[in-house]
């Protein structure tokens, strides 16, 4: 087999993890592409992306190219003559000129079994509508939206205390596993793609800080698969007497109440009990502002935190934005 000369394009740690087994496969990485540094934290420091710190770490070129629009840019990306681009969350579109650039195309790690969960956020989204399982996906890229014919699929399960960062984690390792067998299978020309039924297809939109503010008029399984998808970003919120409550944990309780949705029917060490549209939702680990995520039983040594989630006090059933 003769290993293929690539360049890699993706940007945070999901991407940092198939960068690292393609460098300990048998395959050269030329050259990596990384969105430009950016302002992040409190000091508002300038950052770079874990894949441009991976790649500076191995003496590789790193390429931070705003955009694609510069004809200098596709130029470049010409000049290094690569056998494949492997994309992972990258967090740019890019023109044909780019996807026709190397020689084999571009070939993309997802984080779905496709065609489920097409889009920005297939790793949550998957947890919150409830799915059993998800996986990866290795594509040749196209025009379309994570459209093109899939080369290798893996899946794993989604476990019932699944949050969207262990998910995300699992998905990552597995993704670096499934890139280098689906490359070894490219150098040897054994790869068959298949056609993605766009029958099946859904959609996994962007996460945004304003869904994750809890509306206690769903279900309670609704809402504890919202909380474990959007732990830790963008992670749920509710509001009280004017304050933000996050919720890192919760669990379903099957009960009934007459009490209206959003109102707290029990605050003891094993948590807040809160009436939903459907059964009750136990809350079990929250975060109070200017303070860490605590166990309620913590949370409830202080008394105005008693005071805050005393039984009868209700959650703010609006759904506005934080």
């Amino acid at each position: 087999m003769k290993p293929l000369n690539i360049i890699f394009a993706g940007t945070p740690d999901f991407a940092a993890n198939s960068l690292q087994a393609l460098l300990h496969s048998q395959h050269r990485v030329i050259a990596v592409y990384t969105q430009p540094d950016r302002q992040a934290g409190r000091g508002k420091k300038i950052m770079m992306s874990p894949v441009k710190q991976l790649a500076l770490e191995h003496d590789i070129a790193v390429e931070q190219p705003t955009n694609f629009k510069d004809p200098l840019d596709i130029a470049q990306l010409e000049n290094y003559q690569a056998d494949l681009m492997v994309v992972a969350a990258y967090g740019l579109l890019l023109p044909q000129a780019v996807l026709n650039a190397p020689r084999l195309g571009c070939i993309n790690v997802h984080g779905s079994l496709l065609p489920r969960w097409r889009g920005a956020a297939p790793i949550q989204r998957a947890i919150q509508a409830g799915d059993v399982k998800t996986g990866i996906t290795i594509m040749q890229m196209e025009a379309g939206l994570d459209t093109g014919p899939m080369l290798l699929k893996a899946s794993t399960p989604i476990n019932d205390n699944e949050t969207g960062t262990s998910l995300h984690d699992k998905l990552a390792i597995q993704g670096g596993q499934l890139l280098v067998e689906a490359l070894d299978l490219l150098a040897q020309g054994h790869v068959e793609a298949e056609i993605q039924d766009d029958n099946l297809a859904t959609y996994a939109h962007k996460l945004t800080k304003q869904e994750a503010h809890i509306d206690w008029q769903q279900s309670a399984i609704e809402l504890e698969r919202t909380i474990r998808a959007f732990n830790s970003w963008p992670v749920a919120f509710t509001t009280i007497e004017n304050q933000t409550v996050r919720i890192w944990q919760a669990s379903v309780v099957d009960a009934i109440t007459d009490e209206q949705p959003g109102t707290i029917l029990r605050a003891d060490q094993a948590g807040v009990l809160v009436a939903c549209d459907e059964q009750l939702l136990l809350l079990e680990i929250l975060q109070l502002p200017g303070s860490r995520a605590m166990s309620v039983k913590d949370l409830l040594n202080a008394p105005k935190n008693q005071q805050l989630l005393a039984v009868g006090n209700r959650f703010d059933t609006s759904c506005l934005s934080e």
